[in-house]
């Protein structure tokens, strides 16, 4: 790239603030201006703009969003990046894999080169899952990497101690979950926000559904007054709503979602069969595609472990991922599945959405979704950038009704997905040798951990429950 291109940001001065003016900045409590009128904006019938420089990108951000393959803006980043470089604060409702990060990482990094010294913690970014905070700590350093931007990401379940070495070190952008940035806020020496000029809440409905509330309007009181707010979600909730209230000033709403849809471009099917037979047809489907990216969500921590040690001992490349792993194990589970070193990714709706998994042939609902919403949030990891997917769902006698209802939201009926009974009971010995071995192997782990903590004690179905009553694991929300 040229010289010319390639404007870095300026070194920043340590700004010193006193007690007074930091307590001026703190918001302490929901006084901000939030109008119940706010502007909503559903479309346009204009031509939408060809690049990012239409949009009002300036060019060396254009350069970077060139070299990472963004071509033409996706809806949300046409419908709310022009908005935010007017300093407006922005309420941006758009499912999963719209592009809602480049929508608000673009128009804080232009603002933050617009500054003649730029000030550390100039922007901050709140994901819901450590996952969702890495990948969009890549992103910031990725489309900021022409101008020299330096963020950092913290997360829970890491080490504290290089984190605040990190903080000192003044970055601009952090990304962050909401537990340990409240930790840090707390007992993290100097760690200020009062020169925060942007504050981005992504995936608003999964923070507020992962009981966060709390966290958020603790973390709300650090924060300036004087700010830019973009929300970011995929359905408006009354939680959401309330979130509104209590953060953004004046917002104007931007919706790209539709509720309740998958792309054309998803093929969607289920399979109902008896219940005592659900591992076995799994086996015959993995054995189908065999060789296929696939994501194979359950509801349990427990069915995660257990499927993924299922299928390893029938000689299949499965790996599981759920929000009770190590940090390390977890961001090791997804390398691992997107260097397609494992093509199987068994795991809990951690999964369903937010990460970056460019290519998945097949999803597979070994366990039925709990609600609409979360079963468009799961096939919707398939069929992304136009692409073509598969999505199959396992009904047995127990999960009927809910998956009826789930039709019911989506508007439409499934075909079902034909198979040959004979064909699958050609598996059932091998299958029956595996399950009791992953019992085995689960009764070790167990055992081997439960003396410690272990997350997966205990995670059987409560005695005399029905199978179709199992409880939703809650334990997969973050501890940040």
């Amino acid at each position: 790239m040229p010289p010319s291109k390639r404007r870095k940001l300026a070194p920043d001065e340590d700004r010193e603030h006193d007690s007074d003016h930091d307590n001026e900045q703190r918001d302490d409590g929901p006084s901000r201006d939030s109008s119940p009128d706010s502007t909503t904006l559903e479309g346009s019938d204009d031509a939408p703009p060809k690049t990012f420089k239409d949009l009002g990108i300036v060019e060396n951000l254009c350069d970077a969003c060139e070299s990472l393959g963004y071509k033409t803006p996706t809806p949300i980043q046409e419908k709310s990046i022009p908005l935010a470089l007017q300093n407006r604060d922005i309420i941006g409702l758009a499912e999963t894999g719209s592009g809602k990060t480049a929508a608000f990482v673009l128009p804080i990094l232009q603002a933050l080169l617009e500054e003649k010294k730029p000030s550390p913690f100039f922007g901050l970014i709140m994901a819901p899952t450590r996952e969702l905070a890495a990948q969009i700590g890549q992103a910031v350093d990725a489309l900021g990497s022409t101008i020299s931007v330096r963020s950092t990401v913290i997360v829970g379940g890491l080490d504290i101690v290089p984190q605040q070495i990190a903080l000192g070190k003044r970055p601009h952008i952090i990304i962050a979950t909401p537990g340990r940035l409240l930790d840090h806020l707390e007992k993290t020496k100097g760690f200020k926000l009062s020169s925060l000029r942007y504050f981005v809440i992504d995936e608003a409905d999964r923070l507020l559904d992962m009981d966060f509330g709390p966290i958020l309007d603790k973390l709300l009181k650090f924060l300036p007054r004087e700010r830019r707010t973009f929300l970011f979600s995929a359905t408006m909730s009354s939680k959401v709503e309330s979130l509104q209230r209590a953060s953004l000033r004046d917002p104007i709403r931007v919706s790209v979602s539709a509720r309740y849809q998958t792309v054309a471009t998803l093929q969607q099917n289920y399979l109902f069969i008896p219940f005592m037979y659900k591992d076995m047809y799994l086996v015959y489907l993995v054995n189908e595609f065999a060789g296929r990216s696939t994501i194979i969500f359950t509801r349990t921590v427990y069915e995660t472990q257990r499927i993924a040690i299922l299928l390893r001992s029938l000689g299949f490349g499965a790996i599981p991922l759920h929000g009770q792993l190590s940090q390390s194990a977890r961001l090791g589970a997804l390398s691992k599945f997107k260097s397609k070193s494992k093509d199987i990714l068994v795991a809990t709706d951690v999964a369903a959405r937010g990460l970056d998994i460019p290519k998945v042939d097949l999803v597979i609902n070994y366990d039925i979704a709990s609600d609409s919403k979360s079963y468009i949030h799961r096939v919707g990891r398939t069929a992304r950038a136009g692409r073509s997917g598969q999505a199959l769902s396992i009904i047995t006698q127990y999960d009927l009704e809910l998956y009826q209802r789930i039709e019911a939201a989506m508007g439409k009926k499934l075909e079902e997905y034909e198979t040959d009974r004979e064909e699958v009971m050609v598996f059932r010995e091998r299958v029956e040798e595996a399950q009791r071995h992953s019992r085995n192997e689960m009764k070790k782990l167990m055992d081997d951990r439960g003396n410690r903590g272990s997350v997966l004690k205990g995670r059987r179905p409560a005695k005399g429950a029905g199978p179709g009553k199992r409880r939703h694991d809650g334990m997969d929300a973050e501890e940040g």
